[in-house]
């Protein structure tokens, strides 16, 4: 069947059309089952079984199609799509075709719009059958969410509007629960309008088919809010950051503006920048003194609705009732004129027929052309603007220029030209792609609003918050993810808050679960979406290029893209053009980036998956097979785009060299999160022998990282260490287990439980000689000669070290410490044998093994060595007690511990720190320094060198007079 208005297929089962609106004639059924259909749609919809027997079936459809019709006319207004007609009742989108910044509000406008046009089609009803007083009755249910809509079907008819996803579903199961002539919407509808409208609660009620509680609520009326800031403004706005510049720029115009001098300023900037709460700020200012404020705004449904800014802005001044007559309305207006602006009573009648009231001289208007009339009109409200700024200053102000009609445009333009010499500001704010249509006379001034730091989100973000901080990682996310964008910062937070993530404490947020996947807001999907859709022509660029990254290259995106060279430089600049995509550099030697992250999120949670999959397929095989370099050099990206294209086989291997690759630089948290990724990936395939060889290779790597951030006595260590161990029994004798074994004994060692950590280096020894391998015998020793040393056999311990040292050779054994928990043993060696000489009383010769140690952990420059080698060498001075070399060595290790993230060794340093400060005088600092570090290193898991950490803490009692506080840190020593 096809429209016979704009002839667009239609499926059979339609009653409207979903391209233009219009109702059809029923179809080809045959007269009785025409009466048939026409009496159940009748009856749903009046009630009345006996009235629609009686009926002739012309006056059915009459009767029908008034209805359908004047439903049509609402919901066009609101640019709702009617998808289809089912019996009496209509499936309809808003937000579809194209997205729109105000989904949500719009349904519930149409919805209310329906109930207010049933009174005069009931009065027609009632006038046609004055016995039976028949009531069209309607049932609306609104939900929002997410669906998918396309062609699919059977060959017979392919529905081109088929929709897959839950939302008509509860949409269709809230329009049950509704009482005849009420509005029932769902929560997800009720966020997004709330303020904007009042609602009653409904609760729970059970729906068919939907096994989670929804809430439920009743739409009652619309409020007199009108913006997000007007909602927000009655719990109170978020604080203005770092906007004083701009504030400053408005208030000198509005104390100019009062002296006679006119001015225009244009707030220009993109969505969410900030624009209306400059202008709210301002409002509040001004409200303090004796002046006029007048606001008039823009819609986007009423872009193409002559003057209705000004209109709007006139029926509100007016105060006009809903429940007035059109005559009670005119004399409303006679009566301002008269009062505000006696001059502009000739133009009543063009008022009047402005607010389309009754005119009260009909002849003398019509005989006026309509162009004459037009500017009539347009002079009038010139002139009433300047009257009423006569006795007073005037603040008028112009929101979302972007979305203004032509008419209200070509009048903004002769008023600013009329300001000059009037005491009125008028405020003007707009994006970027609108272009006012006046030249910029003397009396106007632009300002670009730009976007925040990041510290200044930060403090935003804890202004949302009331003032409690969040925890770094939420509060990290939301910077990130935000750019700057005041209300991006603001939603985001508040989604946070709300998220049931966050236990609020004293002075802060606390984590209460690990963050999960990131979610855009429900608040800000509607506005980004609709920023997409604007560019639907070239949306599969701007989705492919999401799918890239915030950032990429014009050779990428060439390499993986189907749209040939000409048209894809064309639908590039385009996304540059509208902003959507910053650029540097010309192709082919041009780079992009999303200009919000929020924007490339919005693009690509916009493909479906399957799409979604087969882009990320297609970037990675092109990654290796074409851009060889960057794959060798970020792994990690391979690996996302083979992850997310469902290839884990293949995502796995690159997880594992990103992780590698981490380490080798030490960027240990990085390596972290790839080793994990490796590793969760890893466990959804089968236990396959080479399987199995992966997770031994990524344990692996994960326990040294993980040894690093947490320090050696950490459990997570001995876990890791532990799987990997098992692993290598599994797998057979491999090139790991003696790092394994290694790496346990670490554990062991730094947990203090000396007789096992012995046992096993001396296992390590054995394991080194029967494999006649230098490199595992200069390791072994390492590792017995430290442990001999915490057993307190010194001269045993200064052998192994001796011969560990002996083995060493720079150029060939520099990349062990890769292996070795981060630890270099030649550095650490020559500090450890210095401890062990400086005991043994040999000062001269340690104090030569020290000088040794620092040189060679200087030009290896690995960072964990050096920490650890600082902190080793402190305790050496310390024996000497060289305080000023000791607080040097311990600030060196401190540095590089916290900058780099060693715990362990950052608690070393901070004990050997504060007992120099003691040493010095500074007796307070110093011991609450040892306090804190000495609980920092019990922390990490680690007991070994506590006796030691505990004399040192008593030593600086003993300067602090408190000798009963150091005699109990002894006794816990010696115990």
């Amino acid at each position: 069947m096809h429209c016979p208005h704009c002839h667009t297929e239609v499926p059979p089962h339609f009653k409207f059309c979903g391209a233009c609106g219009s109702s059809l004639a029923l179809g080809h059924e045959s007269p009785d089952a025409q009466r048939r259909q026409l009496t159940v749609m009748f009856c749903d919809l009046v009630g009345s079984t006996a009235l629609a027997q009686q009926l002739d079936p012309e006056d059915l459809q009459v009767v029908l199609r008034d209805y359908q019709d004047a439903c049509a006319a609402v919901i066009q207004q609101y640019d709702g799509y009617i998808s289809r007609s089912l019996g009496d009742g209509l499936l309809v989108y808003f937000g579809y075709p194209r997205g729109q910044e105000d989904s949500a509000q719009r349904a519930v406008r149409a919805a209310l719009g329906i109930l207010a046009a049933l009174p005069p089609l009931n009065v027609r009803l009632q006038h046609q059958f004055p016995t039976s007083n028949p009531q069209i009755q309607v049932r609306i249910g609104i939900h929002t969410g997410l669906v998918i809509i396309g062609e699919m079907g059977t060959t017979t008819f392919r529905d081109p509007m088929a929709i897959i996803g839950q939302t008509p579903n509860i949409a269709a199961r809230l329009q049950t629960v509704a009482t005849p002539n009420t509005i029932a919407i769902g929560d997800s509808t009720y966020q997004l309008i709330r303020g904007f409208f009042e609602c009653r609660s409904l609760g729970t009620p059970p729906l068919k088919g939907i096994t989670a509680p929804l809430a439920v609520y009743q739409v009652l009326h619309e409020h007199v809010a009108r913006t997000r800031l007007d909602v927000a403004a009655a719990a109170g706005l978020t604080p203005l950051v770092n906007r004083h510049d701009e504030l400053a720029l408005l208030w000198d115009r509005w104390q100019q503006a009062k002296t006679g001098r006119g001015y225009v300023v244009c707030l220009q900037g993109e969505s969410g920048i900030g624009k209306s709460r400059l202008v709210q700020a301002l409002k509040g200012r001004v409200a303090q003194e004796n002046a006029l404020t007048l606001e008039f705004r823009c819609l986007p449904h009423h872009q193409n609705s002559a003057l209705y800014p000004i209109i709007d802005l006139l029926q509100r001044r007016l105060q006009f009732d809903t429940a007035e007559t059109p005559d009670e309305k005119l004399q409303r207006l006679a009566h301002a004129v008269q009062r505000f602006a006696p001059a502009l009573h000739a133009d009543i009648p063009l008022l009047a027929a402005l607010l389309s009231l009754p005119l009260s001289d009909e002849a003398a208007l019509l005989a006026l052309n309509p162009q004459h009339t037009r500017q009539q009109t347009l002079s009038a409200l010139i002139s009433g603007l300047l009257s009423v700024a006569t006795p007073q200053p005037v603040l008028l102000i112009g929101e979302d220029l972007h979305w203004m009609d032509p008419t209200t445009h070509e009048l903004l333009s002769l008023l600013i030209e009329s300001v000059a010499t009037a005491p009125v500001l008028i405020v003007l704010n707009f994006r970027p792609e609108f272009t006012p249509l006046w030249p910029p006379p003397p009396h106007q001034t632009s300002c670009a609003v730009q976007r925040l730091t990041s510290s200044d989100a930060a403090t935003m973000i804890t202004g949302v918050a009331k003032g409690k901080a969040l925890p770094f990682d939420v509060a990290q996310l939301v910077v990130n993810k935000t750019d700057g964008v005041p209300l991006f910062i603001e939603e985001l937070t508040k989604m946070m808050l709300e998220s049931g993530l966050l236990q609020e404490q004293h002075e802060h947020y606390a984590l209460t679960a690990p963050l999960p996947p990131f979610a855009i807001p429900t608040t800000l999907q509607d506005s980004l979406l609709a920023r997409l859709d604007r560019l639907a022509p070239v949306r599969e660029v701007a989705q492919l290029g999401a799918t890239l990254g915030r950032e990429f290259s014009y050779t990428l995106i060439q390499s993986v893209s189907h749209v040939d060279e000409a048209s894809l430089r064309r639908d590039l600049a385009t996304l540059v053009e509208a902003e959507l995509l910053y650029q540097r550099g010309t192709p082919p030697h041009s780079r992009y980036f999303f200009k919000h992250a929020l924007i490339q999120e919005t693009a690509y949670q916009s493909l479906l998956k399957s799409r979604r999959q087969e882009y990320h397929q297609r970037i990675a095989q092109v990654l290796q097979t074409e851009f060889p370099n960057t794959a060798d050099l970020q792994p990690e990206m391979v690996a996302h785009h083979y992850t997310e294209a469902g290839l884990i086989a293949q995502a796995v291997p690159n997880w594992r060299k990103a992780g590698e690759q981490e380490l080798a630089r030490s960027a240990n948290t990085e390596a972290i999160n790839h080793l994990a990724k490796g590793l969760s990936l890893l466990a959804t395939l089968p236990k396959t022998h080479e399987n199995l060889r992966h997770e031994l290779l990524l344990q692996t790597s994960l326990s040294l990282a993980l040894g690093a951030t947490k320090g050696f006595a950490a459990p997570e260590v001995e876990q890791s260490y532990a799987r990997a161990h098992e692993l290598c029994r599994e797998v057979g004798e491999t090139p790991q287990l003696f790092p394994v074994l290694w790496g346990l004994w670490a554990f062991y060692l730094v947990r203090a439980d000396i007789s096992t950590a012995r046992e096993m280096s001396q296992h390590l020894l054995t394991l080194a000689d029967s494999a006649h391998d230098a490199t595992l015998q200069l390791e072994a020793h390492d590792a017995l000669g430290t442990t001999l040393f915490c057993h307190g056999e010194l001269s045993a311990a200064r052998h192994h070290f001796e011969q560990s040292i002996a083995l060493y050779d720079i150029r060939q054994h520099r990349a062990l410490a890769f292996l070795y928990g981060g630890e270099d043993p030649g550095v650490i060696c020559l500090a450890w044998v210095a401890i062990a000489l400086g005991t043994l009383g040999y000062m001269e010769e340690g104090e030569r093994r020290s000088r040794e140690a620092l040189v060679l952990a200087q030009e290896l420059a690995y960072p964990f060595s050096q920490a650890e080698a600082h902190c080793l060498i402190a305790e050496f001075h310390w024996l000497r007690r060289e305080t000023h070399l000791v607080e040097h060595h311990a600030a060196i290790a401190i540095a590089i511990a916290e900058e780099q993230g060693f715990p362990l060794w950052a608690a070393s340093g901070s004990i050997f720190h504060g007992w120099a400060r003691a040493e010095q005088g500074h007796t307070n600092e110093g011991v609450a320094q040892i306090q804190r570090a000495l609980a920092q290193w019990r922390d990490t898991g680690a007991r070994l060198l506590q006796p030691l950490f505990l004399c040192l803490l008593a030593d600086a009692y003993r300067h602090q007079g408190q000798y009963r506080e150091g005699l109990h840190a002894i006794e816990e020593a010696l115990a």
